[in-house]
């Protein structure tokens, strides 16, 4: 019986390591895709492989294996750069070479606007005080689209410098544009922009999801608060 649970703990670790690897969304910063009590699943060989790749991340080589570079508007899960530890989840939205600025609330890159229309906008009173909050349609260059949200004008990242994205480097934001610490943070208490070392993978899809108040140790929450509409989502 030993024998039999560490081959199936090797065989587990290696899937982890490198194919898939499963995330619990812990916030609201990339909505309106991921929500928290989303589980996603991360795909293990789309950027290739570094150490933190490994279950806690041991200096067993430097750079990458098999890297390939991610595209503008994939959903990256990474190393947070300031302690290596923490994994975060947003979008790339610069690659090596881009300037990025947000412009009176604007994405722009290289100098312009991204293109954004308007889907829906609603109340949001219980956490925003009867607050308007925007769901967009935002294309970036080289046509990927995807939706965003954003609680209007004269938020403290709504206007920024430009930010020139290095070689080796990424440039990343949340969905939840006035709602998400990123790459538009470059002081110890933000993300900065990202080594290509500490991409992780790319999130894939929605595997199950669950309101707030689900608990392991209470299974009537396990159908109680199960968002069935999420289950296996792909995402964009």
């Amino acid at each position: 019986m030993i024998k039999t649970v560490a081959i199936a703990l090797f065989i587990a670790i290696l899937l982890r390591i490198f194919l898939f690897q499963p995330f619990t969304i812990p916030s609201a910063s990339m909505e309106p895709n991921l929500y928290e009590g989303d589980y996603i699943v991360v795909s293990k060989w789309s950027y290739g492989y570094s150490k933190h790749a490994i279950p806690y991340s041991p200096p067993v080589f430097e750079g990458r294996i098999m890297a390939k570079a991610p595209e503008r508007g994939d959903i990256a899960v990474f190393k947070l750069p300031s302690d290596n530890k923490t994994d975060y989840i947003k979008r790339v939205i610069g690659v090596p070479g881009d300037r990025v600025q947000m412009i009176n609330n604007v994405l722009h890159i290289n100098g312009e606007p991204v293109e954004n229309v308007v889907v829906t906008g609603e109340q949001v009173a219980d956490m925003f005080n009867g607050q308007t909050v925007t769901t967009l349609r935002e294309t970036l260059p080289g046509g990927r689209s995807y939706q965003i949200q954003d609680f209007g004008p004269n938020y403290s990242l709504d206007n920024t410098p430009v930010f020139e994205v290095p070689e080796g480097y990424y440039f990343m934001m949340g969905d939840n544009r006035d709602n998400s610490i990123d790459s538009r943070e470059q002081g110890a208490m933000g993300v900065g922009l990202v080594p290509e070392e500490n991409l992780i993978g790319k999130a894939e899809m929605i595997l199950f999801s669950w309101n707030e108040g689900a608990s392991l140790f209470n299974p009537i929450s396990w159908f109680s608060k199960v968002r069935l509409d999420r289950f296996f989502t792909v995402l964009k």
